[in-house]
């Protein structure tokens, strides 16, 4: 049996850096290194166009689930878009909140939906848009 020890008064948090590589979504090629805001920013992009369940190699809880939004009446989409990106972000311990959302029309060959948003995260605040 092993002894039991009640003393976590020397236990140090350290916070990982957030480095990752810089992916070239056009080229789909990995070039150089982010940190900081700019590897936030690449980190919610690329949960926000994961289809979450799709793919064995991320968990469950990673991606988002918005194909299902496809049809349905506008005021419905916004309502579940913006919790639907809370949540899928809510993974994410450098986003400390996600709030002020704007939603736009973007007329196109597929009349799609833009959206804005804020980001409160350990390095600041910054907006976020994607279409949907």
């Amino acid at each position: 049996m092993l002894p039991v020890r009640n003393n976590i008064e020397n236990i140090n948090i350290i916070a990982m850096p957030s480095k990752t590589y810089k992916i070239d979504f056009d080229k789909n090629r990995a070039r150089g290194i982010f940190d900081d805001v700019k590897s936030l920013t690449q980190a919610i992009y690329k949960i926000l166009i994961t289809k979450r369940y799709k793919f064995e190699i991320y968990d469950w809880n990673y991606g988002i689930e918005i194909d299902d939004l496809i049809g349905m009446p506008k005021e419905y989409v916004k309502i579940e878009i913006e919790r639907r990106i809370k949540d899928a972000l809510s993974i994410d311990d450098r986003i400390e909140e996600v709030c002020e959302f704007e939603f736009f029309d973007i007329f196109n060959d597929r009349c799609s939906l833009g959206v804005k948003f804020l980001v409160k995260s350990i390095f600041g605040n910054f907006t976020f848009s994607l279409e949907v």
